[in-house]
C-alpha cells in the first residue's frame, strides 16, 4: 500500500470519527422535530439508504438476488447494529452531552475491538490482549470518570 493511500485511509477514519458527534446531535434535533427518536432514526436510515443506493447505481455493480438469498443471518446484523447506534445516539446524546456520549461510545468500541482482535472473530487478525491494551482502556475509563465529575 502506498503511503498516500495509507494516509488517506487514516484521514478517512479520523473524519468519520469526528463526524459521529455531529451525526448524534443532528439526529437528536431531528427526534425533537418529528417527536420520536424511532422516527428520527428511520428518517436518518432512509436518507443514508437513498445515498448508498444512488452510489451503488452510479457504480453499476448491483448485488444479485441469488447472492442476497445466500447470506447468513449474521450478515444482516451490521444494519441492525447501525440502526441501534443511530437510535441510541438520537436518544442518549442530547441527554448526557456529546463529550460524555462519545467517550462512552469510544470505550465501548475499543473494549469490543480488544475482544474481537483477541478472538480473531468477524475477519479480524488475531491479536492477543496485553497489559498495555488493558491499561489504555482503564485510562479511557478514568477519563470518563473525570468528564462525568466536571
Amino acid at each position: 500500500m502506498s503511503p498516500q493511500v495509507y494516509w488517506s485511509l487514516l484521514a478517512m477514519a479520523f473524519i468519520s470519527g469526528a463526524l459521529m458527534p455531529l451525526q448524534a446531535g443532528i439526529n437528536g434535533l431531528l427526534a425533537k422535530e418529528v417527536s420520536s427518536v424511532l422516527n428520527a432514526a428511520t428518517v436518518s436510515f432512509l436518507v443514508g439508504t437513498a445515498a448508498l443506493l444512488l452510489l451503488a447505481l452510479w457504480q453499476r455493480d448491483p448485488v444479485s438476488l441469488t447472492t442476497l438469498k445466500s447470506l447468513h443471518w449474521w450478515h444482516w446484523a451490521g444494519g441492525l447494529l447501525g440502526a441501534f447506534f443511530v437510535f441510541t445516539a438520537a436518544f442518549v446524546a442530547p441527554r448526557i452531552g456529546a463529550l460524555l456520549f462519545m467517550a462512552l461510545v469510544l470505550l465501548g468500541q475499543l473494549s469490543s475491538a480488544v475482544f474481537l482482535d483477541n478472538q480473531g472473530w468477524v475477519g479480524y487478525k488475531e491479536v492477543p490482549i496485553n497489559l498495555g491494551k488493558i491499561a489504555g482502556l482503564l485510562l479511557i475509563l478514568s477519563g470518563i470518570w473525570v468528564i462525568r465529575r466536571s
